[in-house]
């Protein structure tokens, strides 16, 4: 509320359409603080499911599986394949078959786009903590057990990455790709009313039971975004959930290439950021 006193017409257009400006919001008058019991329930070692997007990636399969460290209960690991032309298919098989003291199970998604194969992954995971790992491995799974942790103390609901902390290899992000990782980073805290250094960090993990909550009201936002980060980041912050960013070690990638068209789908996004703030500031 940037104008207190009803004067018609002049403070409903002030307090919807410029109170939430950037800069302009630090002089509004009231602030909101969404309070409540944090957790999973009792504590207890969780099962997850960590879930592995993949199209041409071949030669990181074996090190996936391999590099995963052992945290929480019981792990499923989940590979969701976008129609790889590569033999990556053949080789989750010969991974399913080498490693069979692991859980790990195969599908191929119906659509395209990683957004797309997350869904599809998460509609098939068991786990109660549900975790996304990129096949490219410029985050190590290693980096995992901090945010199990994370999750299992109550530290957030919601947990983030976020590559854009530590210094980060030379050839890991193209320079206009870092810059339009701040730009969203800058777009997302105004839409989300908290600090986001880092939308497109593909590790991110959330609770079986809140993303749930998230596929439930999906309609609210549409599926049009190709990465899934938006549709998680927007549907977390519709529910209020805690959201934690986790910095991480950001690394090249060892094989295949990104799957990232930079200008076709950064106005996707870019799209779908004015859509969220229709949503989200201007109703």
């Amino acid at each position: 509320m940037l104008l207190p006193k009803q004067i018609p017409l002049i403070s409903d257009i002030t307090n919807r359409f410029i109170g939430p400006l950037p800069l302009v919001r630090r002089l509004c008058l009231c602030e909101y603080i969404v309070a409540r019991p944090l957790g999973l329930g009792n504590k207890r070692e969780y099962s997850t499911t960590i879930l592995i997007p993949c199209k041409n990636e071949k030669g990181n399969i074996e090190n996936a599986v391999k590099r995963l460290p052992a945290f929480g209960g019981h792990q499923e690991i989940i590979f969701v394949d976008g129609h790889s032309t590569d033999g990556t298919p053949d080789e989750i098989k010969r991974i399913i078959d080498a490693f069979t003291d692991k859980d790990i199970k195969y599908f191929v998604q119906d659509g395209i786009g990683k957004g797309d194969a997350v869904r599809k992954g998460f509609s098939e995971a068991s786990g109660d903590i549900l975790m996304i790992l990129d096949a490219d491995l410029t985050v190590p799974p290693e980096e995992l057990t901090k945010f199990y942790r994370a999750i299992e103390e109550d530290h957030g609901e919601f947990i983030n990455g976020c590559r854009l902390v530590y210094p980060m290899d030379k050839q890991a992000m193209r320079l206009l790709n870092y810059f339009g990782n701040k730009f969203f980073g800058l777009a997302f805290t105004w839409l989300l009313n908290q600090r986001i250094k880092d939308t497109l960090c593909g590790t991110k993990v959330i609770s079986k039971f809140n993303y749930e909550q998230i596929a439930a009201n999906r309609d609210y936002f549409g599926e049009f975004d190709p990465f899934g980060d938006f549709d998680l980041l927007f549907g977390a912050s519709k529910l209020n959930l805690a959201i934690v960013e986790l910095p991480i070690r950001y690394h090249a990638r060892e094989y295949g290439e990104t799957q990232i068209s930079r200008f076709s789908h950064g106005l996707l996004l870019l799209r779908m950021c004015l859509f969220a703030a229709r949503k989200l500031k201007l109703v």
